[in-house]
C-alpha cells in the first residue's frame, strides 16, 4: 500500500459528494434519500480512499464496509450524545440517528457493485494491454 493521489477516484469522490448533498439537501424522505444515499456514500467512501491509497480493491472495499457497519452499529447507542454533538443537524446527518437492517444491506450493495465495476475495469484494461496474434 502506498501513499498517491489518483485524480480519477478523486473525481469520482467529488461528483458523488455533489449527489449525496444534493439528496441530503432536496429530498427529507422516500427510497432515495435512505437507500440510495447509502448505497452510494459507500461508494464515495471507497473513492476517496483510492484518491490518497494505491493499495488492493478488496482491502479498501472492505475496510469501507467496515466503517460503514461500525457507524451504523454506533447508532444503537447514544455516541452523538456522548461525543457532544446530539442536537447538532450534520452530525446527525452524516453519522444518522437509528440503526436500520436495511442500512447495512444497501451498504454490502454498494460495495459488491464498487468491487464489480472494478473487477470488470481491470479485465477491460488487461484485455486491452495483452499482445494482439501478428503483433
Amino acid at each position: 500500500m502506498k501513499l498517491t493521489f489518483n485524480k480519477n477516484y478523486f473525481i469520482a469522490f467529488l461528483l458523488l459528494f455533489v449527489a449525496e448533498v444534493a439528496i441530503a439537501f432536496y429530498l427529507k424522505s422516500g427510497f432515495i434519500r435512505h437507500t440510495v444515499g447509502d448505497f452510494l456514500v459507500v461508494i464515495l467512501i471507497y473513492c476517496f480512499l483510492k484518491s490518497f491509497l494505491n493499495a488492493n480493491s478488496i482491502i479498501v472495499a472492505i475496510v469501507t464496509l467496515f466503517i460503514a457497519y461500525i457507524i451504523e452499529l454506533l447508532q444503537l447507542t447514544d455516541f452523538l450524545l456522548y461525543l457532544g454533538i446530539k442536537h447538532h443537524k450534520w452530525a446527525n446527518l452524516i453519522f444518522g440517528n437509528s440503526f436500520s437492517i436495511q442500512d447495512l444491506v444497501a451498504y454490502t450493495l454498494g460495495i459488491v457493485v464498487t468491487l464489480y465495476v472494478e473487477r470488470t475495469r481491470m479485465l477491460r484494461i488487461f484485455s486491452n494491454s495483452s499482445p494482439k496474434n501478428g503483433d
